[in-house]
């Protein structure tokens, strides 16, 4: 795989949280092949302490600015730079070192590195999906101009990227995205009323931060992953399918023009699907639990439930109409999953002010960057009213 001997330099983006975290540990198992060039975080900065003495690397970054003299005071020992700030983090993605930048950012706050990362042409390891959400169209355009190649790293799009591996120009006819369900597949939709924050946490096959495991219990982390998935793989909306499969073994699917169905198989762990984002177009050996079909005797798979899964109507909805909707939704949706983790507002409530915020936040077909700036602001304005 690497023939120089030279370790690939990689920046994470959001270290400190599940993906970030999974990444480091990928590093450690190869270090051989792989080296931590930068390290961020938004708020984490006992656990970025913790990273930046593991892994020592070039540049650590605080985007909370007030905790930068506690991250200074920590690791001003050491050789490493240390900055904080939104800015220092655009700056950084972009220094010549870097081969690979995973963003694990949370929400919207990934997509200005990632465009900064696009431009000066780094080899982007897509986690934050909200990046194609917000704004496919842009992320698209930029890519192609800059020669930035993109590598999805969520379970369910790496996946695809591995069915489609060898397949040159052959033509998609559908993409298969699955889903587990989450905690609440077989709830009915009266018992949706009353359920709790520590409910909708406790996901049944994978362990994520707290934000993404709420949009996992509403779905609408699937109805973001059709977003993702038409821009991923230059596809219609009509080409995409979601089918609930609670065992979380497979991972998705690609039906081709002939009627062939390929599927990507394992265990529901990211080390895997991160590993081989760094390792592309390679596969490397690793460490990673096998799995064993004795121990699933039963593959399942069905339609899911759109009006129990609400919010997953709405992205359907918001991927048709494209333009900035896929903005205002998920502005709207990273204002009402804190409400709900705050305990702000209701399980339901949280798709009713989705829908409200889509039908009164101004509309734009074809929107520039400062449109959806704009949107971001205007959404989650007329979110936070209703809560």
């Amino acid at each position: 795989m690497n023939d120089t001997n030279v370790k690939k330099q990689i920046a994470i983006l959001g270290s400190t949280g599940s993906i970030g975290s999974q990444a480091l540990q990928v590093i450690a198992e190869q270090v051989d092949l792989y080296e931590v060039y930068a390290l961020t975080a938004h708020n984490n900065v006992q656990l970025l302490i913790e990273q930046a003495r593991a892994f020592l690397p070039e540049v650590v970054v605080i985007a909370n600015e007030k905790k930068y003299h506690q991250l200074k005071d920590a690791l001003g020992n050491l050789p490493i730079k240390i900055y904080a700030g939104m800015e220092a983090i655009c700056q950084v993605v972009e220094s010549q070192p870097i081969d690979i930048v995973l963003t694990a950012m949370v929400g919207y706050s990934g997509l200005r590195p990632t465009i900064h990362a696009i431009r000066a042409g780094k080899t982007i390891a897509l986690a934050n999906k909200e990046t194609l959400v917000v704004a496919g169209d842009l992320i698209e355009k930029m890519a192609k101009q800059y020669h930035s190649f993109i590598i999805p790293v969520d379970s369910e799009h790496s996946a695809i990227f591995q069915c489609l591996v060898g397949e040159g120009y052959n033509s998609i006819e559908k993409l298969i995205l699955t889903a587990s369900g989450g905690p609440f597949r077989t709830f009915p939709l009266t018992d949706l009323r009353t359920v709790t924050k520590k409910q909708a946490l406790q996901h049944p096959n994978w362990e994520m931060g707290a934000k993404i495991t709420i949009d996992s219990a509403t779905m609408m982390n699937k109805g973001f992953e059709m977003i993702e998935a038409k821009w991923l793989f230059g596809v219609r909306p009509d080409q995409i399918e979601v089918l609930v499969h609670p065992q979380s073994i497979v991972h998705s699917m690609v039906q081709f023009e002939d009627g062939s169905i390929k599927a990507q198989l394992g265990l529901p762990d990211m080390k895997l699907p991160i590993q081989y984002a760094f390792s592309f177009p390679d596969r490397i050996r690793s460490s990673f639990e096998r799995l064993d079909f004795s121990q699933y005797s039963s593959l399942t798979f069905e339609l899911p439930d759109l009006e129990r899964f609400r919010n997953l109507a709405l992205a359907f909805e918001a991927m048709n109409r494209a333009g900035n909707m896929p903005c205002i939704v998920n502005a709207a949706n990273e204002i009402v999953v804190a409400a709900f983790l705050e305990d702000k507002i209701s399980y339901l409530a949280m798709s009713k002010i989705i829908e409200k915020t889509m039908n009164r936040t101004s509309y734009v077909a074809q929107p520039t960057y400062e449109d959806y700036v704009a949107t971001d602001a205007e959404a989650r304005r007329i979110a936070l009213e209703m809560i």
